[in-house]
């Protein structure tokens, strides 16, 4: 049984958390579920192309897609940016010191959705 479109529609879901949170203010989990949600798409285009993966870093886990599937310089690039939301917005020892939500604005939160939202839009035209 493939399950993509069950990791794919979660991913989508991790999307609207991470929004919802940006509009609360909490801008960690905001950056967090950003990262979430790409990690699950690109976790849901390996399941669709037959293959598993693991781990957490969306740049690796685009790198490790098959040759076929051409993914952009810009594209990882965005990837990279969500990677370093995985541990320090949660973590209190992810910064020399301050609780994370200290160190995550709208700039950040602003960012980190539009970086998921391109993720999982390349997922979205892959698996189509």
């Amino acid at each position: 049984m493939n399950r993509s479109q069950d990791w794919f529609r979660q991913a989508e879901r991790d999307l609207e958390q991470a929004e919802d949170a940006r509009r609360a203010g909490r801008h960690e989990w905001a950056c967090f579920a950003a990262q979430q949600a790409a990690e699950k798409a690109v976790k849901a285009l390996h399941l669709f192309l037959g293959q598993e993966a693991w781990g957490h870093v969306v740049a690796r886990l685009l790198r490790e897609l098959p040759d076929h599937i051409p993914v952009s310089d810009h594209l990882m690039d965005q990837a990279k940016v969500l990677d370093n939301f995985y541990i320090p917005t949660r973590y209190p020892n992810g910064h020399p010191e301050g609780a994370p939500f200290e160190h995550y604005g709208p700039l950040q939160s602003q960012e980190a959705i539009r970086h998921a939202r391109a993720i999982l839009e390349f997922v979205r035209l892959q698996m189509a």
